[in-house]
């Protein structure tokens, strides 16, 4: 048998140093010192050594992990790392998640609902990114899956909307064309499919007409003019053409504009 002979206290609140035969021999918390009955002079054996830091890992674990909660809702995994910084042995940590588990403060189905909730009000994330995020936060697959298909479709829309908002001042800047294809590459950057992406697109009130859509190709087609100048009128026009073309404009926009039917084309030598 071993016997305590001195308790000293931390400069960490609530935090006791515990001497064995006049050596440090472990740290312990106010509610380890009370539930042990540690004092000066106690007679103590390896075994209560041993259960005594059991205790102290798993009640350490169990405040860590409910002060990381009480910030906001947390994952599992989102719980275990964070006690991992903390060197929690792996027993305390799965104790004290399994028991916040139960008494239900650490639930991943209703995080990925709340979760996904949030992002359909404020967010402007669509389900692929969604996914992703959530299984970076160790949310089981088949959890994710389940609750993102349990959204219907037109509540994606407003949040679509929200990545889109910003282009919309391009209209009478790019082809209808090009700017449904931009539109449409952000919102696949942002994590919309490609057929959800189309339905958002159609469901934005952009209020293209075609005063826009020549306002468009007058802008482009000066723009490509300026940049071919220095060619022959053969050459200039093939590459009018080819970067029209690229800019989404069809052929008769763009026979329109090579006949000066949007702009009179003595007037580029001015741009």
């Amino acid at each position: 048998m071993s016997t305590i002979t001195k308790i000293s206290s931390q400069k960490r609140p609530g935090r006791y140093n515990v001497f064995i035969d006049n050596q440090y021999a472990f740290s312990v918390t106010e509610r380890t010192l009370a539930e042990f009955v540690l004092l000066k002079g106690k007679e103590i054996s390896d075994e209560e050594i041993e259960r005594i830091q059991q205790f102290d890992d798993d009640a350490r674990a169990s405040e860590l992990a409910a002060r990381f909660l009480s910030y906001e809702p947390r994952t599992v995994y989102e719980v275990l790392q964070y006690l991992k910084k903390y060197n929690i042995s792996d027993e305390a940590a799965n104790a004290a998640v399994e028991q916040l588990t139960e008494l239900g403060y650490i639930d991943d189905e209703q995080y990925t609902k709340l979760f996904l909730q949030n992002n359909l009000h404020v967010g402007s994330d669509g389900p692929k990114s969604l996914q992703k995020k959530l299984q970076q936060k160790g949310v089981n697959s088949e959890t994710i899956a389940i609750e993102i298909e349990n959204i219907p479709e037109e509540e994606w829309i407003p949040v679509g909307k929200k990545v889109i908002k910003s282009m919309q001042h391009q209209v009478g800047k790019l082809s209808s064309n090009e700017l449904s294809q931009k539109m449409k590459t952000k919102l696949l950057s942002h994590g919309f499919d490609s057929s959800l992406a189309s339905i958002i697109i159609d469901e934005t009130e952009l209020n293209l007409d075609e005063t826009d859509q020549f306002e468009a190709l007058k802008k482009q087609g000066i723009k490509a003019f300026k940049r071919f100048r220095k060619f022959d009128e053969k050459t200039r026009n093939f590459k009018i053409k080819r970067y029209l073309y690229s800019h989404g404009f069809s052929s008769n926009e763009i026979d329109m504009f090579l006949n000066g039917e949007i702009i009179d084309l003595e007037e580029l030598s001015e741009y």
